[in-house]
């Protein structure tokens, strides 16, 4: 089985990526990063450097963790991308980072971490920075 992490370049994807990272060797999984922009954007904040990407998969090796970076670009909403891959990856757990969000943000802006958490059929892990 896998461990799928939704990783974002921020303090929230960061934490994220740390507990994927620990649940992936405490359950002696592969971790698969996912870090996908919305096709068609012509330019995208969420998608990690090359830098970033090779640091990532310098962490995840020395703690012994065997990681599958996707940054292919999805359509649609993102949380149903998590869902969708977490379905193809046949993941056991989703790992996702959480940031402080009013409630009247989340009313008008909605939550793509609230929407994984209905949305999901499996274990969501969700960690804040």
């Amino acid at each position: 089985m896998t461990v799928l992490v939704a990783y974002l370049p921020t303090a929230e994807g960061d934490a994220a990526f740390t507990a994927a990272v620990e649940e992936a060797g405490r359950r002696n999984e592969r971790l698969v990063v996912l870090n996908t922009p919305r096709e068609g954007a012509p330019v995208s904040t969420v998608v990690a450097s090359e830098a970033a990407v090779e640091t990532l998969v310098q962490r995840a090796t020395t703690a012994g963790v065997e990681v599958e970076i996707r940054q292919d670009a999805h359509t649609g909403d993102v949380a149903e991308e998590v869902v969708r891959v977490a379905d193809e990856v046949d993941a056991s757990v989703i790992v996702i980072g959480l940031r402080r969000r009013s409630p009247v943000g989340k009313l008008f802006l909605g939550s793509a971490a609230q929407r994984i958490l209905l949305d999901a059929d499996r274990p969501v892990l969700a960690v804040k920075p």
